[in-house]
């Protein structure tokens, strides 16, 4: 038992001398180096739902059309990281105030072209075969011409100062739910149908029409996102989630789909999701449901500025409503050579995906741009290939605007390493 003792207390001392030894080094390192400071240790009060750190100051910014409708906020892309939107970043675009639903009262009706009409509680759709699956949504909007800083049709004559003012319309979460075909197959679908049309419980009945093919192979009934429920203005407590297509067919508060044979010429589908191009010649384009690739730089980027030459990591998102990405280029000498970016992992179908690419920085002006290609083999535009393919003038986004717009965004690098909007070059 001594001997026991013995060990122990020259055990003590051994750990004594070493914790003092530690200290007095890193005294010593804190003496030479006197811009590190030891963490506050004062208390702070969490809420039980979790808080970040008041020193995280990332937030949504309205929306340039915000004036219009109730809620409309853009996603700050260049703050965050990974490919995951946080729930509470997530961008909005909701065309009325959101629906505050009891669970307990939700109801969802499957009608129309069916063997057997029903109507499904939110308990019904938890208790089915569930997935969760990561999908990016964006509003077919996103990057529109209008939203340029040089754009004169902008309705305020303030510039653009962030990525978010311009592409902040796009958003990537881990969605929760049951697979609308599984809902489908318990109805019975009657042949000869071919189209629904969903429908919200909002005050404007927002609804859209969607093939009943797309219906049947990956659209979602969704009631999760990031791990908790869907929040109210992202469609608490179920929406649909039609991955890759145009944010509109994405319903949410979902409170009926209809099954039909041909598709319902909607006022959203008129009024706000159809849109003239030259190439029409005077006709509308309507249905035009796939989200092309598109990819951003957003670092460095609009509103930033670098800190003096040398290395710098580009990086930023690249999606596509057609598929996987399969590849990302940079260019950093405006467009004249392009080098491969590092795509991080995961890649997969219908989410956002972050590129990088190491880049030392000589000091020199310079036009920052990123293309993307999906597994398709469809590579995004420069502006002027994407203003032929409209039948357009090269400048015609000075003075209009067009949905689906995925034309490449050039940065310029000023001397002193301010980053502006390049889009006129």
């Amino acid at each position: 038992m001594s001997s026991k003792k013995s060990d122990r207390r020259r055990f003590l001392k051994a750990s004594t001398a070493l914790a003092v030894g530690g200290l007095g080094a890193q005294s010593g390192l804190a003496a030479e180096t006197e811009s590190a400071k030891e963490p506050s240790a004062g208390p702070r009060n969490y809420s039980n739902y979790g808080e970040r750190s008041r020193f995280v100051t990332t937030a949504r910014r309205d929306d340039y059309v915000s004036r219009l409708y109730p809620s409309k906020k853009v996603t700050p892309l260049q703050d965050l990281m990974g490919i995951i939107t946080p729930a509470s970043l997530h961008f909005v675009a909701n065309h009325s105030v959101p629906p505050d639903i009891d669970p307990r009262e939700y109801r969802l009706l499957i009608h129309g072209m069916v063997d057997r009409p029903m109507t499904f509680t939110l308990d019904d759709l938890q208790r089915m075969p569930s997935e969760s699956r990561i999908y990016f949504v964006e509003c077919n909007g996103n990057g529109a011409p209008g939203k340029h800083s040089m754009s004169s049709a902008r309705p305020e004559k303030t510039p653009s100062e962030n990525v978010q003012d311009i592409h902040g319309r796009t958003s990537c979460s881990e969605w929760t739910g049951v697979p609308l075909s599984v809902v489908l197959n318990e109805v019975g679908v009657q042949k000869g149908a071919s189209w629904i049309v969903s429908e919200g419980y909002d005050s404007q009945k927002y609804s859209h029409s969607l093939p009943l093919t797309k219906a049947m192979d990956d659209v979602l009934l969704a009631y999760g996102q990031n791990g908790e429920p869907v929040r109210p203005e992202q469609g608490y407590p179920v929406r649909l989630l039609a991955p890759g297509f145009q944010g509109p067919e994405s319903v949410k508060w979902l409170r009926q789909i209809k099954v039909v044979d041909e598709p319902y010429v909607t006022r959203e589908e008129i009024s706000m999701h159809s849109y003239l191009t030259p190439n029409l010649q005077g006709k509308a384009r309507w249905f035009h449901f796939e989200m092309p690739p598109k990819s951003v730089i957003l670092r460095p980027a609009l509103g930033q500025q670098l800190p003096g030459k040398g290395y710098h990591e580009i990086t930023g998102l690249a999606w596509s409503g057609g598929g996987a990405i399969r590849r990302v280029e940079i260019s950093v000498d405006g467009g004249r050579s392009w080098k491969d970016a590092k795509l991080q992992e995961p890649v997969l179908r219908f989410a956002h995906t972050r590129f990088r690419f190491n880049w030392t920085w000589n000091g020199e002006e310079t036009v920052i741009l990123s293309r993307c290609t999906d597994e398709r083999g469809t590579v995004q535009p420069m502006l002027a290939e994407f203003s032929k393919r409209l039948g357009a003038p090269k400048d015609f986004w000075k003075t209009s605007s067009v949905f689906h717009f995925n034309a490449i965004q050039p940065w310029k690098i000023e001397r002193d390493g301010r980053v502006t909007d390049a889009m006129e070059l």
